[in-house]
């Protein structure tokens, strides 16, 4: 990856896109030193460390850089439009219009869609941005409450969120990789240090064995993310006068991670709505609503993680669903005289492809609740309590920096390529 990153800054082009990521990089981190007005900061700080302990505002925090526990600008980040992308996904499963769109829309049907994205983002950031402000009047952080203060305060959180995403678009267009992933993993990267903190301060064992856990999990991630089943396709021979067609053997590549992080990422929000309601609420003590959060369902319990699993496995067949649709596929194949060896044209085909799914599928979802459900489990040991590794943020950092290399790879090879032909 280094000597990629290395061999890149030594073309031109590449370097002034790397240079235009950077720049972008330190001014989306320039925003979080910018907070709303009427806020006080550091009574808001004190209040979430001591509420967010493994609940849905920690998880908001990490992925928003740190940002909502300090009413920064970028407090949403871009959650607003992770969340607008994958109901705009679902929706399109849902109503065939929107299916239409996007699949023989052409390029304009993209940009439909995308403006489509882009008015929802907006519509997730105001709600977002209401109910973080209530939660702050909730809290007794505000300097100012009335309505004149909500205005100035929902709107900064709109208007960051809509940047970031603007600078997230611009990433992709004039650097390289794709910029909401960038800007995803540097928010993500900027809460590290924290985690080497707490790794630092353990007895030397548990940090040597947290170190090897952590390169272990990271290399596992590696070899999943870039498995693939590769299904063998033969194409039938043509003559069409003197020249011959087809006849070439091919394969149809089946990643075994085809879901990506979308499971763990739903199954966290959903097993941290609990949590977050009770540090809004504050019940009394010894309630049952406080007895299920604290004692039944905490993080690390057994209850706990059995949902979380389930969730997990439950989204990864979910989502695998709508990525991939063998009947479409065995479709496209005999249309264009494909078939698989063994198996007949049409149905037989669909279903082979189905059933391998399927099996991809399950060894996807075990995978992910793995490394997911490490870290609750390792939870329970004591003198390995700092481990803060989340599945999803490690998923999501090992991913993003794998797509941005073979995406820096992509353009090397088409530079190398231009030379050549000039």
């Amino acid at each position: 990856m280094i000597e990629t990153v290395k061999n890149a800054w030594k073309i031109p082009e590449l370097r002034k896109k790397l240079t235009f990521v950077l720049f972008a990089i330190v001014i989306y981190r320039l925003g979080y030193s910018i907070y709303v007005p009427f806020v006080d900061t550091a009574s808001l700080a004190s209040q979430f460390s001591a509420m967010t302990g493994g609940n849905l505002l920690g998880y908001f925090n990490v992925l928003s850089g740190g940002g909502f526990a300090t009413a920064s600008i970028f407090a949403l980040s871009i959650y607003p439009y992770i969340n607008s992308s994958i109901i705009i996904q679902l929706l399109q499963v849902a109503i065939p219009a929107l299916e239409r769109l996007a699949k023989e829309g052409g390029e304009e049907g993209k940009k439909k869609i995308q403006r489509i994205t882009r008015f929802t983002t907006l519509a997730i950031a105001i709600v977002m941005s209401l109910g973080y402000y209530i939660s702050l009047k909730s809290m007794g952080v505000l300097t100012r409450s009335d309505t004149w203060s909500a205005i100035v305060i929902i709107t900064a959180m709109v208007a960051g969120s809509m940047f970031i995403v603007w600078l997230g678009d611009r990433i992709t267009e004039k650097g390289v990789g794709n910029g909401i992933s960038v800007i995803l993993l540097v928010g993500i990267v900027s809460q590290g240090f924290k985690a080497l903190v707490s790794v630092i301060n353990m007895p030397w064992w548990a940090m040597i064995v947290t170190v090897l856990l952590c390169l272990g999990i990271i290399a596992f991630i590696v070899y999943i993310t870039e498995a693939e089943r590769r299904i063998p396709v033969q194409y039938a021979k043509r003559v069409v006068g003197r020249k011959q067609y087809g006849g070439q053997s091919t394969h149809l590549p089946m990643k075994v991670n085809m879901s990506g992080v979308m499971p763990v990422i739903f199954a966290s929000t959903i097993c941290g709505v609990p949590a977050t309601i009770v540090g809004f609420t504050n019940p009394a003590e010894g309630t049952f609503w406080w007895k299920f959060v604290n004692e039944w369902f905490a993080q690390g319990s057994a209850a706990f993680i059995i949902v979380y699993v389930l969730l997990i496995f439950a989204f990864a067949y979910f989502y695998a669903t709508i990525q991939f649709n063998p009947i479409e596929v065995a479709n496209n194949m005999k249309k264009n005289g494909g078939f698989i060896p063994g198996f007949r044209p049409g149905k037989p085909t669909s279903d082979f492809i189905a059933k391998v799914l399927s099996k991809i599928t399950m060894m996807g979802a075990i995978f992910l609740a793995i490394i997911a459900g490490l870290p609750q489990l390792l939870s329970n040991v004591p003198s390995l309590g700092g481990l803060s590794i989340g599945g999803t943020t490690t998923l999501i950092m090992v991913s993003v920096s794998l797509e941005t290399v073979r995406a820096i790879e992509g353009e090397m090879m088409m530079r190398h390529y231009k030379g050549f032909l000039e």
